[in-house]
């Protein structure tokens, strides 16, 4: 069994400048530099005869490169329910329709659709114990947060294996946009 995910990659400089807000939250695990990316589609754990129909399925992608930023940061879940800090990703037009096509290409490679919505983020930290006035004081502080403009240029099937500490997450395949 495989665990995959496909995402986009983060030029050097945005990791660096995303990295550099990682700290001064309680109870925060925060995401290593070399694990930050933007995810279009979490797929979970296949068979590789599955992940080979995956494979396929994304090289027969057809999308343009373009240009993402990221502004601010937010939460999934809030007050003491709060899981997640993360990046945003500034809404484009070209992001919507490279995700929708991934999307298509997982499913018809007989992977079940996603059922939540597409929020494009790049995760910062797990929250476990937070406490809410201080991740409200971090997400006000870094709100005006901004990296980029950058090209997006291509995607990327990821294998990801848990364990102790942190994820390690392999890139399998890169698939170039035109």
């Amino acid at each position: 069994m495989l665990r995959l995910f496909v995402g986009l990659e983060l030029p050097d400089g945005v990791i660096a400048r995303l990295n550099i807000m990682c700290a001064g939250v309680p109870g925060a695990t925060w995401v290593e530099p070399a694990n930050m990316h933007i995810t279009l589609r979490f797929i979970g754990e296949v068979e590789e005869h599955v992940a080979e129909e995956i494979d396929a399925a994304l090289a027969r992608i057809e999308a343009k490169a373009f240009s993402l930023e990221l502004s601010g940061v937010g939460t999934f879940g809030e007050g003491t329910k709060a899981r997640a800090l993360w990046a945003a990703v500034t809404p484009s037009p070209e992001l919507s329709h490279l995700h929708a096509k991934v999307e298509s290409a997982v499913v018809r490679a007989g992977v079940p659709p996603e059922g939540r919505k597409f929020t494009p983020h790049v995760t910062l930290a797990r929250l476990d114990h937070t406490p809410p006035a201080r991740l409200h004081t971090f997400v006000e502080g870094n709100g005006l947060f901004q990296a980029g403009p950058f090209t997006v240029d291509h995607l990327t099937l990821f294998e990801s294996r848990l364990g102790i500490g942190s994820p390690v997450y392999t890139p399998l395949a890169d698939y170039p946009l035109i």
